[in-house]
């Protein structure tokens, strides 16, 4: 478990990462990170949940698909 701490950025609220967090969760700055609620609180992940689930429905197209976009690659 991490503490994060408050701090004042200009007119907004920011949040201080510990180094230890930003090296598990494989982010440096500059990167974005993403909030997103859950049903027990809140996840912060470096990886876009709707591109995540834009991808998925792509497998689901390529899979069900195979034999037209093999004959298109021709």
């Amino acid at each position: 478990m991490f503490t994060l701490k408050l701090t004042q950025i200009g007119n907004s609220t920011g949040v201080v990462l510990p180094k230890d967090a930003l090296a598990k969760l494989k982010v440096e700055k500059g990167d974005t990170l993403y909030l997103t609620e859950t049903p027990d609180g809140f996840r912060l992940t470096p990886y876009n949940p709707e591109f995540e689930r834009q991808m998925e429905a792509a497998q689901r197209i390529m899979k069900k698909r195979r034999n037209l976009l093999r004959e298109l690659a021709k």
